[in-house]
This record gives C-alpha cells, sequence and structure tokens, in this order.
C-alpha cells in the first residue's frame, strides 16, 4: 500500500477523484495529489469491509502504515479532506485529539476562511484501520508502522504469511508477541524497529528473540537508541546458522563490552555496528573483548559487506581481518575515526582485491596520505571511492594516481586542496563514471570543463558532476555556469552543481543582531 501512495511514489491515474488542474498551479497540483493519496487509503479501508466492486484487500503484500500517518499529519489532509474521508461507513475510524473543533467554513467578505483543521488520535485511528485492513489479508508479507503489543497480539493470528516487520518501537515485540509469530508466522525472517529506550528493553527483547522459532530470524536492524545489550547479544544465538544481517545503530557504550556474546553468529554476510558516543576503546579498555570480537569476525567467513560507525576500535578489529586471504569482502565503510594511527588498517585495504566499494571519514590532521593512495590504487575493480575528511589534503597527483588506476570507478566523492584542470585528462578516462562529487577547494576553469565534458562517452550517462568548494578567487560566471549544465545534458544527459568555498574568516551577516 505504501508503494502506491501518491506522495511516496508518484501516484495512479487510474482512479479519478477531483478534476485536473492547470500546469503550474502548485497548490491545486497538490491538493490533487493529497486527494488521490487519501482516495487510494479509503479504497483499501472500504475494501476491508467488502464495500467495493474487487477485493483489493485480498492481493495486498505489504502493509505500511508509516504512510497512512503520513497521510493524517498532513496539514492539506487535515484541512481539507479528512472530514470526508472518514464519512459515512468510515466514521467508525475516526477518533478525535479532546476539545479539538472539528473544520468548518466561517465565511468572510472577500472569501472563506477555515478555522484551524481538528487533529485525529493518529495512532488509535491507524491501529482500528490495521486491525479493518488485516483482517481480509490472507497475503500479507510485510508489516511496517507506529504499531503497538496490543495491535500485534491480535493481528499476528491472522496473518500467516508474514516475513517481515519495520516498527517504530521494539517496545510492540512484548507480551507473548515472539510465541505467536512462532506459532502463526512460520516463514517470519527479518525484523526492524527505530527505537527502544525502555530501561528493560534488553531482557525483554532477549525473550522474544528465544520465543521465536530457533533458527529462524534471517535480518535484524535497529535504526535509532535502544538499551539492548549482553542479554540481546547472547540471544541473537539462538539464530547463529540463520542470521545473515545484522544491523546494530547507536550501541550504548556499556553494550560495547559484550559485543563478543555474538560470536556464534557466523553465518553473517552483512554486519554494521556503531555506537552511540563514539568514545569506547575496546583495545585498551577490554583487550579481551577487543580479541575476541577479532575472532568472531575471522569466523565470519561470508560476511560481504562491514559498516563500522564511530567505532573507536574499528580500524584495529578489521586490520587482521582483511589480511585474511580467504575473507571476500565487497562493501567496506568506516566512518568517524582517528586517522593519525590507522596506517595498518589503510595498508590492509590492499588485500582485499574482492572490495567493489569502500567509504572512509576520518579527520585529515595526522592521516599519512601516501600509504593510502597507495593502498587504494592497488583495488583495481573498485566501483565506489568516497573520500571524506581525511582526504582535504590530497593534491593533483593523489587523485590522479587513483584514476589512473582505478578505471572501472563509477561513483567517486573526493576531497582535496588546490586542485586544478589537471586532474581531467586521468578523470577522463573513466569511461564508467556516473557520479563525480568533488569537494575540495579548487580552481577549475571553463575550457578544462568543457574539455573533460566532450571527452565523455556512452559509458557516462547521466554523468552527475558536483564541483562544491569552489575558490571564489577564479569561480566560474554565471554564464559559464549555464553553458557547462546545457553541454553536460546535451552530451550525456547529466547534470552540473556548483558552489563556492566559503571563506572561513568571512563574517556571516545572515542573521543581523536586533540590538
Amino acid at each position: 500500500m505504501h508503494n502506491v501512495a501518491p506522495v511516496t511514489n508518484g501516484g495512479s491515474d487510474e482512479i479519478e477523484v477531483a478534476p485536473q488542474v492547470k500546469p503550474g498551479d502548485g497548490n491545486a497540483q497538490q491538493k490533487l495529489i493529497v486527494s488521490k493519496w487519501a482516495s487510494l487509503w479509503r479504497i483499501m479501508v472500504l475494501s476491508s469491509l467488502g464495500l467495493t466492486f474487487y477485493p483489493y484487500c485480498r492481493y495486498i503484500r505489504a502493509l505500511d502504515l508509516r504512510d497512512l500517518k503520513e497521510l493524517f499529519e498532513d496539514f492539506k489532509f487535515r484541512a481539507d479532506f479528512s472530514k470526508g474521508f472518514f464519512d459515512g461507513t468510515l466514521s467508525r475510524f475516526r477518533f478525535d485529539l479532546p476539545g479539538e473543533p472539528e473544520p468548518r467554513q466561517v465565511k468572510g467578505k472577500s472569501k472563506a476562511k477555515k478555522q484551524s483543521p481538528w487533529r485525529l488520535m493518529t495512532t488509535a485511528t491507524m491501529e482500528a484501520i490495521g486491525n479493518a485492513i488485516t483482517k481480509e489479508t490472507p497475503m500479507l508479507e510485510e508489516l511496517d508502522g507506529e504499531i503497538t503489543s496490543r495491535a500485534l497480539l491480535e493481528w499476528i493470528p491472522r496473518l500467516s504469511r508474514l516475513q517481515q516487520m519495520t516498527l517504530w518501537n521494539g517496545a510492540a515485540l512484548v507480551d507473548g508477541t515472539g510465541n505467536l509469530i512462532h506459532i502463526h508466522c512460520p516463514n517470519f525472517k527479518t525484523l526492524r524497529f527505530y527505537e527502544w529506550p525502555d530501561l528493560e528493553a534488553d531482557s525483554l527483547f532477549a525473550t522474544f528473540l528465544q520465543e521465536l522459532r530457533p533458527q529462524s530470524l534471517e535480518a535484524l536492524e535497529v535504526f535509532s537508541y535502544s538499551n539492548i545489550g549482553a542479554e540481546t547479544f547472547l540471544a541473537l544465538n539462538c539464530h547463529n546458522t540463520t542470521l545473515q544481517e545484522l544491523k546494530l545503530n547507536n550501541i550504548k557504550p556499556e553494550a560495547m563490552g559484550s559485543l563478543s556474546m555474538l560470536k556464534g553468529c557466523t553465518a553473517l554476510t552483512s554486519l554494521l555496528l556503531t555506537e552511540t558516543t563514539g568514545s569506547t576503546d575496546l583495545e585498551s579498555t577490554g583487550h579481551d573483548t577487543f580479541l575476541e570480537v577479532i575472532g568472531w569476525l575471522r569466523e565470519c567467513t561470508k560476511l560481504r559487506t562491514i559498516t563500522f560507525q564511530k567505532f573507536l576500535s574499528g580500524p584495529a578489529i578489521l586490520t587482521p581481518v582483511l589480511l585474511e586471504n580467504y575473507m571476500q569482502i565487497v562493501r567496506l565503510e568506516v566512518t568517524d575515526y582517528i586517522t593519525s594511527s590507522a596506517r595498518d588498517f589503510h595498508q590492509a585495504l590492499a588485500h582485499q582485491q574482492s572490495l567493489r566499494s569502500i567509504v572512509l571519514k576520518g579527520d585529515a590532521e595526522g592521516c599519512e596520505i601516501e600509504p593510502l593512495v597507495e593502498a587504494l590504487s592497488q583495488l583495481t575493480h573498485l566501483k565506489e571511492l568516497r573520500l571524506s575528511n581525511l582526504s582535504d589534503f590530497f593534491l593533483d597527483y593523489h587523485i590522479c594516481k587513483l584514476a589512473q588506476n582505478l578505471r572501472e570507478l563509477e561513483e567517486l566523492w573526493i576531497s582535496g586542496w588546490g586542485i586544478t584542470d589537471a586532474i581531467w585528462a586521468d578523470i577522463s578516462n573513466l569511461r564508467s563514471l556516473r557520479r563525480l562529487d568533488i569537494n575540495a577547494l579548487s580552481s577549475f576553469t571553463l575550457n578544462g570543463l568543457l574539455d573533460y565534458i566532450y571527452r565523455l562517452g556512452a559509458g557516462n550517462w547521466g554523468l552527475a558532476l558536483a564541483v562544491m568548494m569552489a575558490d571564489p578567487e577564479s569561480s566560474l560566471t554565471e554564464e559559464g555556469q549555464s553553458l557547462i549544465r546545457e553541454t553536460l545534458a546535451a552530451k550525456v544527459e547529466g547534470r552540473f552543481d556548483y558552489t563556492l568555498a566559503r571563506d572561513p574568516d568571512a563574517i556571516d551577516y545572515s542573521e543581523s543582531d536586533s540590538d
């Protein structure tokens, strides 16, 4: 349902719910879009009640109540369509916030003015609609939204084909939810939730994981902060042969010392670990855990994607893992690390010839540029290279060396200092490049950029070229920028973005003093 909503996926022309509007009338166009959006959801609800010609609900495979919430919170919906949406039979689903007036028209002398629209009790209304729809969706495989535990306990026994859920709060997984999934959803395999800040989250989530059918969970993702830790890590071993994707964002510092409890989960193909503060140095303060985590990752022989963000010991942990001949890492992302002590890590990158994508972000101060460039230059099959901050002191010849060796690049994001037209001859040999972001103090000329564009070929079709820190003293004129945009669009249907570097000594007058 989420994928056919007009706002989230462009809409549908099959249902005419409002007159056509003239091009350029933005307000009327937006109103039409919201009207279609509301109509799609209203039809689904009516279908769940058996009041449509076709049983639309019976064909739904994915129900995303986040989209319904966005509709209810949209101002135009609340102002213009909410009353009509809940007319007649659907009035049973409407729950209003106490004290909020219904919308009504107040006529003035010149034109009608609207009173502030009333506000729905969004969660209660969504839950009532979700309850009706899930009664008539035997094919449903995916359920997403801000759903309460009470609702899940009622809905899950109906959803025998359910395979994955994305929830706002993990607290919805309590009170035996795992047991119900065990009994009624034999194909359930993927769980994602945004947060679970409750103090008892660790033990409650561990209980849920143990309630599920053993060796059934294949993917787990926690998007934001949660209080999970040692008990959860240990319980995940109940799925150690099936768990392939594990993404844990914003791990609290106290839980970092328990990461080694995941050591049984060796079937992983994708791993993401992010600490909340980025301050825990396992190598110094928890050396036993540090060594055990290295041992765990060495056992994950199917691991293909690794992302460490704000993980202070990440580079030191990854270095011996990257040096293992049997490891075949395809994508590696490491951000917010101390580059001055990462020489060994940078050199170890060259050992993973399987790498196709690298994303690195760290301070430029103290970063040893030559070993980094030398190692990256050996990864001749790279498709994507994103360097942020740590390449701030790259010069022309560093970028040229990368371009000379990484001929298969499709995306290149790089910074630098004093970058000139000298790079274009080598960059033009990247025949598959589709995105080039140069976030470097640069002094490119109009002729230099045009010459590069003229050399582009079919493999560069749709190229997005961004020059984000052009030196103001040698900047392109507005006419020059327009010419580059037109030429790039004509050559490969590409686009060009251009931004001047900001003088750090300049005074910002964007906010004037009221005094």
